[in-house]
């Protein structure tokens, strides 16, 4: 196999790109929406259930999983990907937003963030190079920089000294693991908040610099879609072509394809497992709230144009059923088919690429989907 953080990029239509990165546990095909599994697990389903469905890379969380079991400890497990139970790519990010949308008492310096744990109020600090070490012993094939996301509205004069801060603790970071001193990659993060200039600052600060791949963070955190959407559109083309791109925690079906065609390549959000476990389901022919009365008797399956397990199985009546006497198993199957969707949605995506048709593919989920 290639070097770990080889990425080379396949087939383009217009910005929107088919591509491949290499790493140590896996090549993962982009464009590509990776499972959030903050705490070592996807919630609801099992490793088995994401092999089934697809899923080619997860994420973890740096934060929840330094809080507990505790990073030492999976180290000593022999690392995430033997602790969960999963054989492939594995991305953490760093952290740094749960610390500053979890942590009401919180002090940032230079030095990095000082913060109480939203469990028990115990102090802990992060600066760039403890997120490195947390990563290296999780063992993720992708880690994150520590970043500050401000929060949104905040003024012009902040988000500068904040994106200067971010940057310094990017080259801290990369300070830390130097490139090439082992297989895990390292990822920057572009912020800049609504500020079209910062942002272009923010790139212009990042990507000369020897990262594996940059993100665009502190989106989606407040701000009206069509700002979101723009400043998505203004920061893509910052990043550098021969590198992977990820936007951050955005994830609506309609705002992955935006951002593939603006030419991002990888995409995380809760939504679709958060949606699941209150019986919101995306399918082929727009979103199904599975509590509705009308699905009390429907025999049909969820979605026939889906092949997951549970639109193959089970049909609207029995969801609907499991959901409303709140069966756990309501959670699961829901789980693995709006997974289905989203990971089909990017397949879909990726096979459109390259015949070049990935304006009527998207034009078609316009059609059924609204923001």
């Amino acid at each position: 196999m290639e070097k770990a953080g080889t990425f080379s990029v396949l087939a383009r239509d217009g910005a929107a790109r088919r591509g491949r990165l290499v790493t140590a546990h896996g090549v993962v095909e982009t464009p590509i929406f990776m499972p959030v599994g903050t705490q070592g697990t996807v919630k609801a389903v099992g490793p088995d259930d994401l092999h089934d469905i697809g899923a080619r890379i997860i994420l973890g969380n740096t934060y929840h999983l330094y809080i507990r079991p505790g990073d030492e400890l999976v180290a000593r497990r022999g690392g995430l990907h033997r602790f969960a139970a999963w054989d492939k790519p594995i991305l953490t990010d760093s952290g740094g937003f749960q610390v500053f949308s979890l942590s009401a008492l919180r002090k940032i310096s230079e030095e990095g963030v000082e913060f109480a744990s939203h469990l028990d109020g115990s102090r802990h600090f992060f600066s760039p190079e403890k997120v490195v070490s947390i990563q290296k012993n999780l063992g993720s094939d992708i880690m994150m920089v520590l970043d500050e996301c401000p929060a949104y509205g905040v003024d012009r004069e902040y988000t500068k000294k904040s994106l200067d801060m971010t940057t310094r603790w990017a080259l801290r970071c990369r300070e830390a693991y130097p490139q090439g001193s082992g297989d895990q990659l390292l990822f920057a993060i572009v912020q800049g908040g609504f500020f079209a200039d910062l942002r272009a600052e923010s790139a212009a600060q990042l990507t000369p610099h020897p990262f594996d791949g940059f993100a665009i963070g502190g989106l989606s955190v407040g701000e009206d879609k069509a700002l979101m959407l723009e400043m998505m559109r203004h920061t893509a083309p910052l990043l550098p072509e021969d590198k992977p791109r990820y936007l951050m925690g955005v994830g609506t079906p309609l705002d992955i394809l935006r951002g593939i065609a603006a030419g991002i390549d990888m995409f995380d959000c809760v939504l679709p497992t958060r949606n699941a476990r209150t019986g919101t389901l995306f399918t082929s022919q727009g979103k199904v709230n599975i509590r509705r009365a009308q699905y009390k008797e429907d025999d049909s399956p969820l979605d026939p144009a889906c092949a997951c397990y549970t639109c193959r199985t089970f049909t609207k009546a029995y969801l609907r059923h499991l959901l409303v006497a709140q069966e756990l198993l309501a959670y699961r199957l829901n789980t693995i088919h709006n997974l289905a969707f989203f990971l089909d949605l990017a397949a879909g995506a990726r096979k459109a690429i390259e015949e070049g048709s990935f304006a009527p593919f998207m034009a078609g989920y316009e059609a059924i989907y609204d923001d």
